[in-house]
């Protein structure tokens, strides 16, 4: 027998009776906790002799597979008469179904493989199967019931059908692990030997994932942090201690140097399926392009229709004959089977060995994968790019925010055309208005005292239900019976995609203006529901300590936002449940505050990893001039004067950092006025394309030694994970040190971490500003042959505790990354692995 497959009931079914078109748009669901809510409602009513959540298993031999299938059924009813009814409970937010001909089959055939489990094991002839469904939405509670009596020998057909369906993808999946873990006993490291701290940090990271652990880690720029993690995470899928792995990432520009890692083991011998999620726009606009037809941006894709009749087909065949499946590899398949390439990416990553993606597919409650179960999560580990970005962007996720024009737009908007949906609509916005009108002599902010306003979320939950009822009624009626049917079965279904994406209609207009003339007044509310829904996941996310709500009057308009101040808890809350996760970054400095931050435990490690490069390699001035906002004009033409100055003296390729585009613009224009524009200059601009943005690192790359200045701003796309080694640089030039500007949300960190008897003031302003610093001039020196020279301009470079956050080996008096207020806590990997 060649195998085992072990595969639970809901999985197996889904892909083996999954058909028809690619729903778009509005998806009514019930929320995970509705639904549990729902189940006990129907459990809390059974009998004596009745059981819930029973454990079932059975085994079924297909060719040389045996399928192992498992699964806990809802209920298992015994009747008077001592028959047996397995039940099934589904929940929705939406309307019961009417008719047993209006319930999706992939439901019963949940119950089905139930019911042959339990007749299997007890040797009936035939049971009874019931399918309960209850409504989440309103005051719940309502109910509606269809059953159905199977024989056994039906049982066992259809369950032998499902595994027929499942067959290939399992054999495809047996084959391509014997011959992954093959290659993984043989692969060495690919370079002829390791940098100095690269060992280090591999070591560290190896030991975090075989003790289960989080890992910390502080690696410099230019050690090859990307191999150390990728090469013992997959050693570690080799010796059975993960099945998969994630690579999270930040940025595009990281995302390219995981997928250069992965090649460079590839060609040492790794067969490994890795998959890159590409951006849902970037992905699909590609595609309609390259195929000349309209895409999810037109409303109607030409992938659509009958997408699940071909995506097992396009899967099977994208494993069987690729490894490295990135953006130009989905296109291709994607247009082959006629199949979306997002939702492609999406099929392929749950059943890949590595996904390299974004933070938010993690860690962001309206993005994150779906499909993915408590055993799957065991043996992942997940690593944390540049992690020192998952703080500020953790923020952005577990925050949510409402604007008071949306609602009034809709109430007028819906004039005439749905009442229900004008006056939920008309109840935020009066809420939102009470807020308002609140002690309007305090100015613009206003803190809520009693957090949580209780009657804007209950205006709020009436308004989501509205909508949903709005949004399905228009999606049914947008459909033929079969779309209809399938429309419906959504409801309990999970989408396989992370996120609908909508085109939303421009509502910028000032408050007071109703909607633009264009704008669909369901995309109007579609926009508005999305927010709604996400307001209300993060009020059940909210926690008094960590978050703050806030109203900002604008003119005749209010927001009204709630505001994560503090992540750490929500972090380690999604990452519950993994293997291990290991956070890296070369500006994971000072490692207290990064640790706080994220969410780290008593048990979690930590590791500095020193410089691998001299002090020498640095030619690094400090040039004491203020660069505080007030004193920009002033200290603005001696600025531009020193940038001159270090190219006139040395020819070369230059990246100039400024906090802002408007100090950059400002220094800029100064800077060609004072006679720069004889040299060849870019700026940077903040509505780049992603082609621009190529052109301008191209321009660096080029081969001819002609003097080059890029203006840049502290924290972009080109201060962070770009690689300009030799001669592609010779220096950098860092005007201020990156702090934020002053805002009501810092300040309101400021006080959180105040009060929590931590620096506010570092970490609200402090430690964000001279991380970007240290990503900047980190660009410089990225082999140990390289030499460059760095400017620092800021009269604070001389004080702490800026100085005291210079990296030593900048030669700048910085007392350099020697802090421990976190320490290198226990297991921090210095010991060698065994790869």
């Amino acid at each position: 027998m060649r195998g085992t497959v072990t595969i639970a009931v809901r999985p197996l079914v889904e892909y083996a009776l999954r058909s028809g078109d690619l729903a778009s748009g509005f998806r009514q669901t019930a929320s995970m906790a509705d639904g549990v809510k729902a189940h006990q409602q129907v459990q809390e009513a059974y009998g004596e002799r009745d059981r819930s959540e029973v454990q079932l298993r059975a085994e079924i031999l297909w060719g040389e597979l045996l399928f192992a299938i498992e699964g806990r059924c809802d209920g298992l009813l015994t009747g008077e008469d001592g028959g047996v009814t397995i039940e099934e409970i589904k929940s929705t937010g939406g309307s019961l179904p009417l008719l047993e001909a209006e319930t999706p089959e992939v439901h019963w055939a949940q119950a089905y493989c139930y019911a042959y489990m339990y007749a299997n094991a007890e040797g009936l002839d035939r049971i009874r199967v019931k399918m309960t469904y209850v409504e989440t939405g309103g005051e719940g509670a309502a109910r509606r019931s269809f059953e159905r009596t199977a024989e056994f020998v039906e049982l066992e057909r259809r369950i032998r059908s499902y595994v027929e369906s499942y067959a290939p993808l399992a054999e495809l999946q047996l084959r391509h692990r014997a011959a992954r873990d093959a290659s993984i006993a043989g692969l060495v490291f690919p370079y002829p030997a390791y940098r100095t701290g690269q060992r280090k940090l591999a070591a560290a990271v190896y030991r975090s994932i075989e003790a289960g652990h989080q890992l910390f880690a502080r690696a410099p720029t230019g050690i090859g942090k990307t191999m150390s993690t990728l090469y013992p995470a997959v050693k570690s899928i080799g010796e059975g201690r993960l099945s998969r792995l994630f690579y999270l990432t930040a940025r595009t520009t990281t995302r390219a140097s995981a997928e250069d890692a992965l090649r460079r083991l590839q060609d040492g011998g790794l067969q490994m399926h890795a998959v890159t999620i590409t951006a849902k726009d970037k992905l699909c606009s590609a595609a309609a392009e390259q195929a000349g037809g309209g895409g999810c941006a037109g409303g109607l894709c030409m992938y659509a229709e009958g997408f699940f009749d071909r995506i097992n087909g396009a899967i099977l065949d994208l494993l069987s004959n690729e490894t490295l499946i990135g953006k130009d590899e989905l296109l291709r398949y994607a247009a082959k089977h006629r199949v979306c390439p997002f939702e492609m990416s999406l099929e392929a990553a749950y059943v890949a060995d590595a996904v390299i993606c974004d933070y938010n597919y993690i860690f962001d409650p309206r993005i994150s994968l779906k499909r993915v179960a408590a055993e799957w999560k065991a043996s992942c580990a997940l690593l944390v790019d540049e992690a020192h970005n998952l703080p500020d962007r953790a923020r952005e996720m577990y925050s949510a925010e409402l604007t008071k024009r949306d609602f009034l737009n809709l109430v007028r908007a819906f004039k005439g055309k749905d009442n229900a949906v004008r006056a939920a609509a008309k109840s935020v916005d009066a809420a939102l208005l009470a807020i308002r009108k609140r002690d309007e002599e305090q100015g613009a902010f206003l803190v809520l005292p009693e957090g949580l306003p209780e009657a804007l979320n209950e205006a709020v939950e009436a308004f989501a239900e509205a909508a949903e009822t709005a949004l399905a009624g228009r999606e049914r009626s947008a459909a033929g019976a079969d779309d209809a049917l399938r429309a419906w079965e959504t409801l309990a279904i999970p989408s396989s995609g992370a996120v609908n994406s909508v085109v939303a209609a421009d509502t910028s207009a000032d408050a007071g203006d109703g909607p633009t003339a264009e704008a669909d007044p369901y995309a109007l509310l579609l926009e508005a529901y999305f927010a709604a829904v996400h307001w209300m996941r993060i009020v059940k996310l909210y926690d008094e300590e960590r978050h703050i709500v806030y109203a900002e009057r604008q003119r005749g308009d209010v927001r009204i936002k709630l505001f994560c101040m503090d992540p750490s808890r929500l972090l380690r809350q999604m990452r519950k449940g993994y293997r291990s996760q290991i956070c890296f970054s070369a500006t994971l400095f000072p490692l207290g505050y990064y640790m706080d931050l994220i969410g780290a435990e008593e048990t979690d490690y930590s590791v500095s990893v020193p410089s691998p490069f001299r002090a020498e390699q640095w030619e690094t001035e400090v040039v004491p001039l203020s660069t505080r906002y007030a004193d920009r004009e002033a200290s603005r033409g001696r600025i531009a004067s020193r940038l001159l100055d270090l190219i006139s003296g040395r020819p070369g390729r230059y990246l100039y950092f400024f906090p802002s585009y408007a100090y950059l613009n400002a220094v800029y224009e100064t800077f060609l006025e004072q006679g720069g524009g004889v040299w060849r200059t870019m700026a940077q601009r903040p509505d780049m394309t992603e082609e621009e943005r190529g052109a301008y690192l191209s321009a660096f790359e080029a081969e001819e030694g002609a003097t080059l200045i890029g203006f840049a701003v502290l924290g972009g796309v080109f201060s962070e994970g770009i690689d300009l080694a030799g001669d592609r640089l010779q220096g950098v030039a860092i005007v201020g040190v990156g702090m934020p500007q002053p805002s009501f949300e810092r300040d309101l960190m400021r006080t959180h971490y105040d009060e929590a008897g931590l620096p506010g003031f570092d970490y609200a302003y402090v430690y964000p500003g001279m991380n970007k610093v240290l990503q900047a001039g980190g660009r410089l020196i990225r082999t140990e042959s390289d030499r460059g020279v760095l400017v620092l301009i800021d009269d604070r470079y001389r004080r702490s505790p800026y100085r005291r956050l210079l990296p030593e080996e900048w030669g700048a008096d910085g007392g350099g990354p020697t802090e421990k207020s976190a320490g290198e806590r226990k297991g921090s990997g210095s010991a060698d692995p065994s790869f």
